[in-house]
């Protein structure tokens, strides 16, 4: 079995890949406690001491608007480390497991965007995402990049847990619906991932750059509307009906960072390389909406969100 050294564990993805890397390797996991990706020489000795046959860096630097206010810090996680990381992986012959974001593209196009579609990031945090790409691609190292789309999970910050934890509190509430994109279950993105590391030690699939999201589209205010209703269906107690989320525009909101207005991912590149076909995104939320009432963890998920 390969020493897999697993970067980020902290993180939605993170967790998820605790729970099944070890089908495909011995993990050692490790988070920002353990190694700061901002020291570029505790990243070198980190790597020096454990030697990993593979790589997955499931730390980023993720918090969009607070990337306009500290592009350095940033970069520093999303482009340095990662160049760090894929020199390491290229000296070394390991192979890198690394994951981008839908937030590389403009929105401008009217279509999901595949692989082949040229990059054109609109935020500070996009346009590291993409310095991290770039320096993989630079390094020569084999790498598996995996762009993925409004990750959620019961862990974490992200809209799902933001959006029941204002139904808690709201009666009404504003909500973006101008922006199109698919959400993503952070338990999809680590099952691809050992896909991609089985197949690809099989010999059965190429490294290189995918695209990983679940299958359909929405707009964040519909999503919004559909985790309320669906949390209300299952005996979840929120003030928030669906009808009092409103529809406003991007220009509304008005965030410190611009978002694409589409960043659909087109997946057919992967769903046809590896031949699997993910699950619609409704599936997933309702999943996880079961999930978590099944937990009879509701006031914790609640308290620390």
């Amino acid at each position: 079995m390969p020493n897999i050294l697993l970067l980020g564990k902290d993180g939605q993805v993170g967790r998820a890949l605790q729970a099944v890397l070890p089908a495909v390797g011995d993990v050692t996991a490790l988070g920002r406690d353990a190694l700061d990706l901002r020291d570029q020489a505790c990243i070198t000795a980190t790597l020096n001491a454990h030697r990993p046959d593979i790589i997955v860096n499931a730390a980023a630097w993720t918090a969009v608007d607070q990337a306009e206010r500290e592009p350095d810090e940033a970069a520093a996680v999303n482009a340095l480390a990662v160049a760090a990381l894929a020199q390491h992986a290229a000296a070394n012959a390991a192979l890198l497991v690394h994951y981008s974001t839908d937030y590389v593209f403009d929105g401008a196009l009217a279509r999901p965007y595949t692989e082949a579609d040229a990059p054109n990031p609109i935020n500070v945090y996009g346009a590291t995402k993409l310095a991290g790409e770039r320096a993989i691609a630079a390094s020569g190292c084999e790498a598996f990049v995996l762009r993925c789309s409004w990750i959620h999970s019961l862990h974490g910050r992200n809209f799902f847990r933001t959006i029941l934890n204002l139904a808690r509190s709201r009666e009404s509430l504003n909500v973006v619906a101008d922006q199109h994109g698919t959400p993503t279950p952070a338990s999809l993105i680590a099952q691809t991932t050992v896909l991609c590391i089985a197949r690809h030690r099989q010999r059965t699939l190429s490294a290189g750059l995918y695209h990983v999201a679940a299958a359909g589209s929405t707009n964040w205010h519909h999503y919004a509307q559909y985790l309320v209703a669906g949390a209300s269906a299952r005996g979840i107690n929120l003030k928030l009906a669906p009808a009092r989320i409103a529809a406003v525009t991007s220009a509304d909101y008005a965030a410190p960072a611009a978002r694409p207005c589409n960043s659909r991912l087109d997946t057919t590149s992967l769903t046809v390389a590896a031949g699997f076909a993910p699950a619609a995104w409704t599936t997933y939320v309702d999943q996880s909406l079961d999930e978590l009432v099944a937990s009879g963890a509701a006031e914790d998920f609640f308290s620390k969100a």
